[in-house]
Order: structure tokens, then sequence, then C-alpha cells
């Protein structure tokens, strides 16, 4: 069983930066592929980036050229660093975990097993 929590999340005005944070327990995150979604009110959890076991990494259109996922195995922690952030980014953002393979599901919420509990990021104007 993994346990996920996220951290780092806030308000912050338009154009500024936040760093998200996924500590993960129960199990070394090493094996697994590590994705942050995100879900805005009355709208469906969108997938926002992923990083394999490998270090591949996909990235939603939206957030290319703005956001940056990265691992440190040794914590077992997954980072989202966000830069020049507009307010359509307000969002709660979830870190998932899946022990799975396969790039090409890495965006469906499915194909995850573990979910954190959410950190919320408002974006003012």
């Amino acid at each position: 069983q993994v346990q996920l929590v996220e951290s780092g999340g806030g308000l912050v005005q338009a154009g500024g930066s936040l760093r998200l944070s996924c500590a993960a327990s129960g199990r070394t995150l090493s094996n697994y592929v590590m994705a942050w979604f995100r879900q805005a009110p009355g709208k469906e959890r969108d997938f926002v980036a992923a990083i394999s076991r490998y270090g591949g990494i996909s990235y939603a259109d939206s957030v290319k050229g703005r956001f940056t996922i990265s691992r440190d195995n040794a914590k077992n922690t997954v980072y989202l660093q966000m830069n020049s952030l507009k307010p359509e980014d307000t969002a709660v953002y979830y870190c998932a975990a899946t022990a799975y393979s396969g790039s090409g599901y890495w965006a469906r919420t499915d194909f995850y097993n573990y979910w954190g509990q959410g950190t919320q990021v408002t974006v003012s104007s």
C-alpha cells in the first residue's frame, strides 16, 4: 500500500510560482510511475504531468514550458514546479502513483492505483 501526501499549494498572483511536493510512504517510489492531475470546480480531473521510473516525462499541452515534474527517489518524493501561473491553473492538484508501465496510458486517471488527498492552488488575476 502506498500513501501519498501533497503539500505546497496556496494562493499566488498570476505570473507567480509554486512548488508542489508529494511525499510517499508505505513503498519506495522508485518503481512507480508518478503523476500530477488537477481538478477545477465542476470539471473533470485532468492530466498535468507524469514521470516514469526511468525519468521519462510527459506534460499536458496547457502546462508545457511552464511546469516541471521531477522526482527524488532517495526522499520518496515527487515535485511539480509551477512557473508563470495563470488564473486557469486554479484547481485542486492531486498526486498519483501506479506500478504499471505503458506511457500511452499516463494521462488516464484509471491507470493509477494510488491518489493523494489533493492540495488547493489558487491563482489570482
